[in-house]
């Protein structure tokens, strides 16, 4: 038992505390080396990377923009014709089929039309009689008024036959042979008649209006019932179904035997060398839209120029409708059918910053873009003005020399920094 409390109690060297000492802090620096490092290493996982050739990135620069606002458009064709039955009928045969080219005046199927051109016959013979009751009208007229002038003549002799009487009986009371008597009496008849010729010409003049009346009032009719058979006549030739111009057939009712109603449609023919687009655009853009006004139409990567046509003034479920016609209608890009972005140029504005347009613009605002630093993108809060189809206005954030990402970087909201390989 001494032996050992003497060893217990024994003193250790100074030189063996201080290797321990240095052991222990060589150990405990590894271990903060060693977390340390994992700090700096899971801190490098943390930030996210991205490869640079996924990204769209942009340099801001400054020069002219075209302010354009953004409508949808849809091409076809320029001219483009619905044939409809004008009327009920039934699809004998079929003389041409979709996507045929056909010329101007070719038959591209038969109606039956035996019921419709019974009806034209029946009206041709109807024509016929009213033409005959006019020439009878007009001899009833003649003879009516010849009679009247005739009876006029008669008393108009008998007028100039009384004045010689009265005209002799003054001679003979001048002369003492006659008497007043008969001079009144002479006066009396001769007033009667001139009377009677009197009423007879008027009588004359109104059977003359009368008549007159009667007949305009005959070719009046007539002239409506020949509009009526020309119209017949229109709508049995338009039953005969041809091609009215030379274009392509991209539509036929095909089957033989089915019936088709009046206004039902039959065909259509288009013109597919010429093209326009059908544009629709928000009624809060409407009065920046107006015939004449300049457009960009872009068709995948080409940019086609053209000008508003028409204007569909009244707003339908939010939007207004107008036509576009390319400068080039034949550009073998455009398609029937095809999709369209439509800008449509507002105004111009000179010498301003600018980035390229990218999917992530959405109008006017502020916006939290990338910017590129070295191999890091960083957020920055910007804001941007009008745009075109293919530049951004910027208002304030950027400044000339600075690369952007303009592709949608909207999963990497809220990132304070993104490491680019």
């Amino acid at each position: 038992m001494t032996n050992d409390n003497k060893t217990m109690d024994r003193q250790i060297p100074v030189s063996e505390q201080r290797r321990r000492k240095l052991r222990r802090l060589a150990v405990a620096a590894a271990v903060a080396i060693t977390i340390m490092g994992i700090a700096v290493w899971l801190g490098t996982q943390m930030i996210p990377t991205m490869d640079r050739k996924a990204l769209i990135i942009s340099e801001v620069d400054r020069g002219t923009i075209d302010v354009s606002v953004t409508a949808t458009g849809r091409v076809v064709p320029a001219f483009e014709e619905i044939i409809v039955s004008p009327i009920s009928s039934q699809i004998l045969e079929v003389y041409a089929h979709n996507g045929d080219n056909v010329d101007i005046g070719q038959p591209l199927c038969r109606l039956d039309l035996q019921s419709a051109e019974t009806d034209y016959s029946k009206a041709l013979d109807e024509r016929e009689i009213r033409r005959q009751q006019t020439v009878q009208l007009k001899a009833n007229v003649e003879t009516q008024l010849a009679d009247r002038r005739m009876q006029i003549e008669v008393e108009e002799m008998k007028v100039a036959q009384l004045e010689a009487q009265l005209r002799n009986e003054l001679y003979l009371d001048s002369l003492g042979s006659g008497t007043r008597d008969r001079v009144r009496q002479a006066e009396t008849t001769l007033r009667t008649a001139q009377i009677q010729l009197a009423q007879l010409r008027q009588q004359y003049q109104n059977e003359q209006r009368v008549r007159q009346a009667d007949l305009t009032m005959q070719q009046l009719q007539n002239g409506i019932f020949e509009k009526g058979l020309h119209e017949k006549h229109r709508t049995l030739d338009d039953a005969k179904i041809r091609s009215p111009r030379r274009a392509t057939l991209t539509y036929i009712n095909s089957e033989v035997g089915g019936t088709v109603g009046a206004g039902q449609k039959i065909a259509v023919v288009s013109d597919l060398s010429h093209f326009k687009a059908e544009c629709e655009i928000s009624d809060s853009y409407g009065d920046r839209v107006s015939v004449g006004g300049a457009v960009i139409l872009r068709i995948g990567k080409e940019r086609l120029p053209g000008t508003i046509n028409t204007v569909t003034p009244l707003s339908q479920s939010g939007t207004i409708s107008f036509t576009v016609i390319p400068d080039d209608m034949s550009h073998p890009r455009l398609r029937s059918g095809l999709r369209a972005e439509v800008f449509v140029i507002t105004s111009i504005k000179d010498d301003v910053l600018r980035i390229r347009n990218g999917s992530f613009y959405s109008g006017p605002g502020n916006y939290t873009l990338f910017v590129l630093d070295g191999d890091l993108l960083q957020p920055r809060e910007v804001c941007l003005g009008e745009c075109n189809y293919d530049y951004i206005e910027v208002v304030s954030g950027l400044e000339t020399g600075e690369q952007v990402v303009v592709s949608d970087m909207t999963k990497y909201k809220g990132k304070e920094k993104i490491k680019v390989n």
